[in-house]
């Protein structure tokens, strides 16, 4: 038995079609682009992935673990996607591919700029193409700059970042956040920025060339600690999580478990000493402000440890949300998909995927109450090749089986 045996599947109904009509190749592999074209496939868009023959997009090697010989991580973020298969380094396939994109409405790319322009998917060569092409292209670095060249995986981002500088306890090493999180973040502004590049066209009629890097999505991230330290000189340092800007916003042990608590402003701070049984501590006048309290946290901190370490964390978190003081558990990923109410809205299922199935999480976005999106299990390698070029270029069958014998498809 599998992790998601129990995972009901896909909810009933339309998934959501807001950007149905919309043509996307996507010529990406790993993870920041292929989440970019994920979010767009989910919102309806048609989405093509292009790969090499016989190798394909490189997460589909990353394993163990393997579901019925497809990479997990390739199935986490491919759903919806058609899959052709075509070497666009030969000159047969670089012909097919700019027939396709004369059709699409957005293309995205992650490599660096010399390499699109060695493979003429730059900007400036599909541009030529198809002047309404929306290019998004997510690299390292970005296309310009004295580093646009260099190569580039999320763990390098979040190193040039400060996020791993920040994670982790102050005695021991940097730590790296524990999912690619400059991938996702690149990717998620690569699909925010194709979605107002397409407002924009449809308003101007003009095409657009998206820029984006992995290394500044990553340190945008880091704004709420650059911003301080820029104004104020003061050096940010790995702390656990005990050095916010809320006096107290940390993780606490109750007698079996860690929880976490954020007392954020006077009313919840008036709250929860109230919720303790302690009404009387909340209105000293050493603790009257925000301010107040982070000069006496240190007290403070040890004052509630000393609370919550006498009851389990089950119970302070019922008397908490009754409460309605922010808090809540530290949960293992087994806890977080086994969560019942991220369940019963829908946010992981279980689809079909041949004669198995595969577990899936959510958009976890809902619009006019329907988070619906699953239209397609993450394809096999080439598995749409024949379909998509007749559907896209009505190509007849003998110039099909020509490019597939000459390796080109």
């Amino acid at each position: 038995m599998t992790k998601f045996d129990d995972l009901p599947p896909p909810g009933e109904g339309a998934a959501l079609r807001l950007l149905e009509g919309t043509r996307v190749l996507d010529l990406t592999t790993s993870v920041s682009g292929p989440y970019t074209t994920l979010l767009l496939a989910d919102l309806g868009a048609t989405v093509v992935k292009i790969e090499q023959p016989g190798q394909g997009d490189d997460v589909r090697a990353w394993g163990p673990p393997f579901l019925d010989g497809e990479s997990l991580w390739f199935l986490s973020v491919n759903r919806n996607k058609q899959s052709l298969t075509l070497d666009y380094g030969k000159r047969e396939g670089l012909d097919v591919l700019k027939r396709m994109v004369a059709h699409a409405d957005v293309v995205v790319v992650n490599k660096t700029a010399s390499v699109q322009r060695k493979l003429g998917v730059d900007y400036e060569s599909l541009k030529a193409v198809n002047a309404r092409l929306i290019h998004a292209s997510i690299s390292g670095f970005g296309l310009q700059g004295a580093r646009s060249e260099l190569p580039c995986y999320d763990l390098i981002a979040e190193g040039y970042s400060g996020v791993m500088d920040l994670t982790g306890e102050s005695e021991g090493e940097p730590q790296k956040v524990g999912t690619p999180a400059a991938d996702l973040l690149s990717g998620a502004d690569a699909a925010l920025a194709v979605l107002a590049a397409l407002i924009d066209r449809n308003r101007t009629g003009q095409g657009h060339c998206i820029d984006v890097s992995m290394i500044e999505s990553m340190t945008r991230f880091m704004t709420p600690r650059i911003v301080p330290y820029l104004g104020s000189g003061e050096l940010p340092r790995r702390s656990g999580g005990r050095d916010s800007v809320i006096a107290v916003y940390q993780v606490f042990q109750a007698a079996d478990a860690p929880l976490t608590i954020g007392l954020g402003n006077d009313g919840i701070w008036n709250r929860f000493w109230a919720a303790l049984g302690e009404p009387e501590t909340a209105q000293e006048v050493c603790y009257a402000s925000n301010s107040d309290r982070r000069r006496l946290r240190k007290e403070i901190v040890a004052k509630i440890q000393a609370i919550l370490s006498t009851k389990d964390r089950d119970h302070w978190l019922r008397v908490f949300r009754d409460a309605r003081i922010p808090a809540g558990p530290i949960n293992r990923i087994d806890e977080v998909a086994g969560d019942e109410e991220l369940r019963s809205r829908g946010f992981f299922y279980s689809a079909p995927f041949g004669e198995t199935h595969i577990p899936q999480v959510g958009l976890g976005i809902h619009v006019d109450g329907n988070a619906r999106t699953f239209r397609k299990a993450p394809p096999r390698l080439g598995e749409d090749s024949e379909r998509v070029l007749r559907t896209w270029l009505d190509m007849d069958a003998e110039e099909y089986d020509r490019l597939r014998r000459d390796g080109v498809t």
